[in-house]
């Protein structure tokens, strides 16, 4: 029964219900009056059925009550057992998941907080048994050999001398041991154990290589005690020392190169290991050292490398007869018979100048001078041992297989950091020293220490040039440059100083040079006047014609031409020298050097040069530059020259002015004749000049510039002079032409040239006269006597002898009876024209 139908059975009667259902019992039993007898009965049944059914109602409530009770009851209980049920089933849940996780493996993906199931905590279990059986094995087996190795030194300890393979018999067994572990951890597939059996292998190995250390130890110990009762590690006199000493040290050392012998067949020594007795006397020189250099002396200074390389070419030098004698003799009757104790002595001894090097080199590349200094007495202390007869080993090099000297200052310059901070710092001093020059006062005044002539003047020839003192001290600077990279063991890093630091020094000295010509050129209507230094000078407060004209402007031009004379002459040297002629064909020879010098301007090309039949290359390092330096000389000589020539040239203007006003005034004769004074100014100029040049400059380069000034101040001459001369009178047969008066004195001028020149250069007439040799054939051609040369004349009247060319003998014969000069290099077209301002008759074909 539904809670619905209890809900309405409790409900009370409805009233409306009740009256309609008795309406409808009396409308279906009394349809009629007919039926009213019966109603008294159906009343009396109805209040009957009434009573019982009120009795059964009340039954019922009760009955309705009880039942209610109890389903209640029964309700409750069923609850508290339907909470109880829920809690056990989500408790079996929970247990459901549990063991469903429980059998997820810990490898699963699935999950992140997967724990082992059992079969795995087995499994591990068993592989962690494993671990520590393998584990006991190792430490067993470390046990054991750290036995072997006590039971090998304290068997050596107590042996007997001479050492015997019986004494090492515990290192044998240490070594047989460490075989068969090997063998067995290498044959294993186990690969869970790999990692320990590698390193039980290399405890294995480290542990024999120490007891061997320690058993060489103990007889080194003896062998420095046998050794220091004669005084080592001092210079010892070793056939002084007594015989018990000496039966001492020879036991000892005896016993220590066995040793040696015997480790040879049970280990595997090294290829280039010392001898075992000489690294022991190397043991209390290497702690001597550390005393002194090492610790807190005043002995252990980083501005005194020279201390602690001295100190051991010192002692390699002390105790070289007693290698040589003893110790080499004690090798003699052994299988190292073939080593030379000396030698290899020493090669020890290098090890703990490298030890030192390495640790003090780091805290001197923020101090370049001490750097360079430690460098460059490490390089001092590989010559001096070179010069005792040590040998170095050899070096390959990176590129191109190259095999360089070796040597202690390999340990420095092979080091690239430490190699470029000592370039760098070579290269900021060079720098500075170069600067420091050309900021001198004095930097480009011309030094003057050469003899001088009974006329004051100097006497230079070719091989005793003059230079300014920047040019002397700048080849000063780049030989001191030449001395600090010439030790230099490699090749490869001599390139590189080159490169660096020796050739910018000589770029930014022709910089200067070419830089101080081209402020001449700009500053001057003629050339240079200011040039830096002594070349330039303050323009505004002096007065700058007289800086542009005369003798000082000359001046300035001859101190840059002197510089680069100077220099050049210097490369020219240097190329020849050994040193630069074996850099320049290692050079050629080698690719990489080639590469890095050819990509620098200032450089030759290598290879670019003709080579000899020995395959060296012909030119010189310096080919390059060398041109470079001659191109500026020419420069400044040719600037020179014209700075000579424009001012003559200029001053003659005045002269060449007033030739026509001395024309009708020009009177006398050959020995009664004036020379006019407009002419005199030129004339005290070039002496002048010529006097500065002959007194500055070499007697070749004087020679040289004088014959091109000559050459055109006479050319320039002719041709103004007598050549186109204006203002020429008409003679008599209607032509142009000089009177005898005028012709002596055109004479008496280039006679005066040449004079003046030879009196000027201090030098021979004929060796003056030849640059002037036009204008003086010119003169004295106009001012010849006819009587006095009658053939000649007649000659020059001859129509066939102008129209014939191949008599040049008697042309020149000809012309030299009259000049003396021969043709004095005057063609034939010339000669006819001075000939006609002469009034000579010529052949009319010869005037055409």
């Amino acid at each position: 029964m539904s809670a619905q139908t209890l809900h309405q059975l409790q409900d009370p009667p409805s009233t409306s219900l009740a009256h309609k259902a008795a309406v409808e019992v009396l409308n279906a039993n009394f349809a009629d009056a007919a039926h009213l007898e019966d109603l008294e009965r159906v009343l009396q049944d109805t209040s009957a059925r009434q009573a019982t059914t009120k009795q059964q109602l009340l039954e019922s409530e009760k009955a309705l009550e009880t039942f209610i009770a109890k389903t209640r009851v029964e309700a409750i209980t069923q609850l508290d057992n339907a909470r109880d049920l829920a809690s056990q089933r989500d408790g079996i849940e929970d247990d459901l998941a549990y063991l469903s996780h429980c059998l997820v493996s810990s490898l699963s993906p699935t999950t992140e907080d997967n724990v082992p199931t059992l079969l795995e905590d087995i499994e591990v279990m068993h592989r962690t048994l494993k671990e520590l059986q393998n584990v006991r094995a190792y430490v067993a087996v470390v046990q054991h050999g750290l036995a072997l190795s006590e039971a090998a030194v304290s068997q050596l300890r107590s042996r007997s001398s001479p050492l015997s393979a019986a004494s090492v018999s515990g290192f044998a067994a240490l070594q047989s041991f460490t075989t068969d572990v090997t063998r067995t951890c290498r044959s294993t597939e186990d690969l869970s154990s790999s990692h320990g059996s590698l390193n039980l292998l290399s405890f294995l190995e480290k542990l024999g290589e120490k007891t061997w250390a320690d058993m060489k130890a103990i007889l080194s110990a003896t062998l420095v005690s046998a050794v220091e009762s004669v005084n080592w590690p001092m210079a010892i006199d070793f056939a002084a020392a007594s015989e018990e000493q000496r039966s001492k040290f020879q036991s000892a050392f005896l016993d220590l190169l066995h040793l040696q012998e015997i480790g040879q067949s049970l280990r595997s020594p090294k290829d280039d290991e010392n001898l075992y007795p000489l690294q022991a006397l190397v043991h209390p020189v290497a702690l001597r050292f550390k005393y002194h250099f090492e610790g807190e002396r005043e002995t252990n200074r980083a501005d005194k490398p020279e201390w602690y390389f001295t100190h051991i070419a010192n002692v390699a030098h002390d105790h070289r007869p007693f290698m040589e004698g003893a110790v080499q003799r004690l090798l003699s009757g052994t299988k190292f018979q073939n080593v030379n104790a000396w030698h290899q002595y020493v090669k020890l001894l290098m090890g703990i100048l490298e030890r030192k090097i390495k640790r003090s080199v780091p805290q001197l590349l923020g101090r370049p001078a001490l750097l360079a200094h430690t460098i460059y007495q490490s390089l001092l202390f590989d010559s001096s041992l070179r010069e005792l007869g040590y040998e170095f080993d050899q070096v390959e090099g990176k590129k191109d297989e190259e095999v360089e000297k070796g040597g202690i200052s390999r340990i420095i310059l092979d080091e690239k950091e430490w190699f470029d901070a000592w370039i760098e710092g070579e290269k900021k001093f060079a720098d500075d020293q170069y600067h420091e020059i050309i900021s001198a006062t004095d930097a480009w005044v011309i030094a003057d220490d050469h003899p001088a002539d009974a006329g004051g003047l100097a006497r230079l020839d070719e091989s005793d040039i003059k230079a300014t003192n920047s040019a002397r001290r700048v080849k000063a600077l780049v030989e001191q440059v030449t001395d600090r990279y010439t030790p230099l063991p490699s090749f490869r890093q001599r390139t590189q100083f080159l490169i660096r630091v020796q050739v910018p020094v000589l770029e930014n000295y022709h910089s200067r040079i070419s830089s101080s010509l081209d402020a001449f050129e700009t500053l001057s209507s003629a050339f240079v006047r200011a040039v830096p230094g002594a070349l330039a000078v303050d323009t505004t407060k002096t007065d700058s014609k007289r800086l542009t004209g005369g003798v000082e402007g000359s001046q300035r031009l001859c101190k840059a031409l002197l510089s680069a004379r100077y220099i050049e002459n210097a490369m020219r040297a240097w190329g020849e020298e050994t040193f630069f002629l074996e850099l320049w064909a290692e050079i050629n020879r080698r690719a990489y050097l080639r590469a890095r010098v050819g990509a620098h301007p200032s450089l030759p090309e290598p290879n670019g040069w003709p080579q000899n039949v020995h395959g060296t290359p012909e030119g010189t390092i310096f080919e390059e530059l060398i041109m470079q330096y001659a191109k500026l000389v020419l420069r400044a000589e040719d600037m020179l020259i014209h700075q000579i020539c424009g001012e003559c040239e200029t001053s003659l203007k005045g002269h060449f002015n007033s030739l026509a006003s001395l024309l009708d005034s020009a009177e006398g004769t050959a020995v009664n004749i004036m020379i006019p004074p407009t002419l005199l100014p030129s004339i005290a100029l070039l002496s002048s000049h010529l006097t500065y040049l002959r007194s500055t400059l070499p007697s070749s380069t004087v020679t040289h510039l004088y014959r091109r000034i000559a050459s055109r101040i006479s050319e320039h001459v002719l041709q103004r002079e007598v050549l186109f001369r204006p203002g020429l009178g008409r003679t008599s047969t209607g032509r142009h032409a000089f009177t005898r008066a005028q012709a002596y004195i055109i004479q008496a001028e280039c006679e005066l040239w040449v004079e003046t020149c030879q009196v000027a250069l201090n030098t021979s007439h004929a060796r003056a006269e030849k640059p002037w040799g036009r204008l003086l054939a010119a003169g004295r051609l106009l001012a010849a006597e006819v009587q006095g040369h009658e053939q000649a004349f007649r000659m020059f009247s001859s129509e066939r002898w102008w129209e014939a060319d191949e008599n040049e003998d008697i042309w020149e014969d000809a012309l030299d009876d009259v000049t003396g000069v021969g043709t004095g290099g005057l063609r034939k077209d010339e000669v006819r024209v001075i000939l006609r301002l002469r009034d000579i008759n010529v052949p009319a074909a010869a005037r055409r």
